[in-house]
């Protein structure tokens, strides 16, 4: 399941922008930055709506594993639409679909994966991450795909993806059972519209870490947008450089990294906790970009470039992983699916939408005719924004973590 699901999203995720760029005698549809960056904002939009939407669904009428598939086939269907259209607002039609599909199965996916781990009796700090990993493979799989059979800069991208997404539809209805909690016997009008997940803002330490998850998902919505473009910038002065013509499969170290921190979360989760794990996860966002600010495509500063991706393991598995685990212990079982929802609406979902917008602002300041001029600016002011966030984090977020002792056997 997790394969396949984030392999739907990788397929396109980091080349779709290329695609719209690259000339049509080229294979692609030479949109121009404006419009580009305006279709990876629908990804903001349907992640501030429909995971927690769907979340409610799941949660009080329909089985979670079957409302993934269902919206997997939608997704097919917009995504194989998107590959033959080339008239810039059916193609931004056919994205928004895709995404008001994609968005919330991610939530999904966590929650049907808990119900799987629980009804095993099995831990879930320890046993998801084993688990999990298998969604960065994917990934992983799907960036090479592109990379090395040109489908980066075409349509191949968007036929995979919908290629994926049909068979990830039909396999979700194989999965264990997820079905709705049936909280229904409180009819209150809080409960009747699937507003009881709010109730998590009640608590100050969750209201304070989901804060800080909208903080953190404007940072990775930076390095999701300008990753790729960035190192795309050195063909400029090194078009030869090994750095530019592998430049998807380089960016791709980063879920390689992945693959290797999301196998420590159980390590760092029991014995560190969640408030410790979420700073190193800051320190690690500030490193990625500062990294990037000194990068560069040839001799010693390409060793930054890859270090940077190497860090961007600890920094997304650190929060992301670790985060989705947090509140599924800290959310009631009645509203376990909303509850990641709420958590996808405000990383993805404001997060994006705010990540994007400001970014933007920061690259056309030191942009000239719509080309940067000065990518190590940009990249300081990211890591000064995360380690700003990360001082805040952990001053006002208050979690006493007491590791997990196991008792020996006399």
């Amino acid at each position: 399941m997790n394969f396949l699901q984030f392999f739907i999203w990788g397929s396109w995720l980091c080349t779709l922008g290329l695609y719209m760029t690259t000339p049509v005698e080229d294979g692609g549809l030479a949109f121009d930055g404006a419009l580009v960056g305006s279709v990876f904002a629908l990804s903001g939009i349907a992640s501030l709506i429909m995971p927690a939407l769907i979340g409610v669904v799941s949660d009080k009428w329909v089985n979670a594993e079957r409302l993934m598939g269902v919206l997997h086939w939608v997704g097919a269907i917009s995504l194989f639409c998107a590959a033959f259209v080339t008239d810039y607002d059916l193609f931004k039609i056919a994205m928004l679909v895709n995404m008001l599909a994609y968005m919330p199965t991610l939530s999904l996916s966590y929650t049907v994966a808990y119900n799987a781990i629980d009804k095993a009796g099995l831990d879930r700090i320890k046993d998801y991450p084993p688990v999990r990993v298998w969604g960065t493979i994917g990934f992983i799989v799907a960036m090479w795909i592109d990379n090395l059979t040109g489908f980066s800069s075409n349509n191949g991208q968007l036929i995979m993806a919908a290629c994926a997404s049909a068979a990830m539809g039909l396999y979700c209805f194989t999965l264990p059972a997820c079905p709705p909690a049936k909280a229904m016997k409180n009819n209150g009008l809080m409960s009747v519209l699937g507003l009881d997940a709010l109730v998590l803002f009640k608590n100050y330490r969750t209201a304070v870490f989901l804060l800080f998850s909208f903080l953190l998902g404007a940072a990775l919505q930076v390095t999701n947008m300008y990753g790729v473009p960035f190192l795309d910038s050195f063909k400029a002065t090194h078009p030869e450089a090994w750095a530019v013509k592998y430049s998807v499969i380089l960016s791709s170290l980063s879920q390689v990294s992945e693959t290797l921190f999301i196998l420590a979360i159980p390590f760092f989760m029991s014995r560190y906790g969640i408030k410790r794990v979420m700073i190193i996860s800051f320190m690690a966002w500030v490193l990625r970009f500062g990294f990037f600010a000194i990068g560069g495509p040839e001799g010693f500063p390409v060793v930054f470039l890859v270090l940077s991706m190497i860090v961007y393991g600890m920094a997304f598995d650190f929060f992301n992983v670790s985060g989705s685990l947090f509140i599924a212990d800290e959310a009631p079982a009645s509203i376990k699916a909303s509850a990641q929802g709420i958590f996808m609406m405000m990383t993805n979902g404001l997060g994006s939408i705010v990540g994007g917008y400001g970014a933007g602002l920061v690259i056309a300041y030191h942009s000239e005719n719509g080309v940067v001029t000065d990518w190590p600016a940009c990249w300081t002011i990211f890591a000064a924004y995360a380690c700003v966030i990360g001082i805040l984090f952990a001053l006002t977020f208050h979690y006493k973590h007491q590791a997990k002792v196991k008792a020996e056997k006399v």
